[in-house]
Parts: structure tokens; sequence; C-alpha cells
């Protein structure tokens, strides 16, 4: 990779980091294994950055690796601790550099209980992503992103009446 190269990467994944904070925060409950995820995609996505052609965004190419990482690595054997409840880790005001006000920590006290692929469709549909973008990111079809979608926001509607 020429100095260019690895000058843009750096540009583009800082410009866009808050993609992998957002990954992060969805699939890990933990700040260590949180900062563990972050290293992963960052290196997943130094790895196939020769690869990006530009065929689609950097943001929709960088959710794609991210997600992807993230749904791999929670795949493997116990790469991160199996929390009963892990609202009580995820929303802990210590454990979130974020701010988040009471309606949005419920979101993501709800978006914490879905499975693996339905918190990549509604994180990239709360992106305000298209249908066709989501598709083209989680690798399935834009009708199974339509069903999905109807049948996850079914899912947080009652999440969240019941965390309310």
């Amino acid at each position: 990779m020429t100095a260019d190269q690895k000058q843009q990467f750096v540009f583009l994944v800082t410009e866009h980091q808050n993609i992998i904070h957002k990954v992060c925060n969805v699939y890990c409950y933990t700040d260590e294994d949180k900062r563990d995820l972050y290293q992963e995609i960052t290196l997943q996505l130094w790895k196939s950055f020769a690869g990006f052609k530009g065929n689609s965004s950097f943001s929709t190419w960088m959710y794609r690796v991210a997600l992807n990482t993230a749904i791999t690595q929670t795949k493997k054997r116990n790469p991160f601790v199996e929390i009963k409840e892990p609202e009580l880790l995820l929303l802990n005001k210590e454990n979130d550099n974020m701010d988040l006000d009471e309606d949005i920590r419920i979101l993501y006290k709800a978006i914490g209980k879905l499975k693996k692929v339905e918190k990549a469709v509604v994180l990239l549909w709360l992106e305000e992503k298209s249908y066709e973008e989501i598709a083209e990111t989680t690798g399935i079809s834009v009708k199974n992103v339509s069903v999905k979608l109807v049948r996850v926001k079914a899912k947080l509607a009652d999440l969240i009446q019941k965390l309310q």
C-alpha cells in the first residue's frame, strides 16, 4: 500500500469512525469487548481496503465490513462474555461514552435484545440507509430487508413498551 493510500485510509476511517462505534455499542456490552471489536473491525478494514473499488459509498462498504466482523466475532467460541441482562452494562453511564437521553437508552436496550442480523438491519435503517443499501451491506435481498424491518419494528415496539 502506498503512502497516499495509507493516508486516505486513515482519513476515511477517522471521518467515519462513528460507524465502528455504533456497531461496537450494538454488538458488545463491556468496554473491553467494545475495544476488542473496534480493533478487529479496524484491522479488517485495513486488510480489505485495497479491495475497496468505490462501487458503493465508503460508509456502505465500511458498514459491511464492520457488521460482518461483528457477526463473525460473536459467532466464534465465547469471544465476548455472554451476559444475561446486557442492558445493565450497555446502559451503564460509566461504560457508555455517549450522552444519551432516556428514550435512546431504552431503544439501545431493546436493540440489545435482537438477533445479530436484526441488529444489523435496524442499525442501518436508523442510519436512514435505503433498503437497497441495507441489502447490499447485509447480503440479503431487498424483499428480505423489507420483511425483516416489518418484523423488527414490531419486535422493537413490543420490547420498548415492556422496558418503559
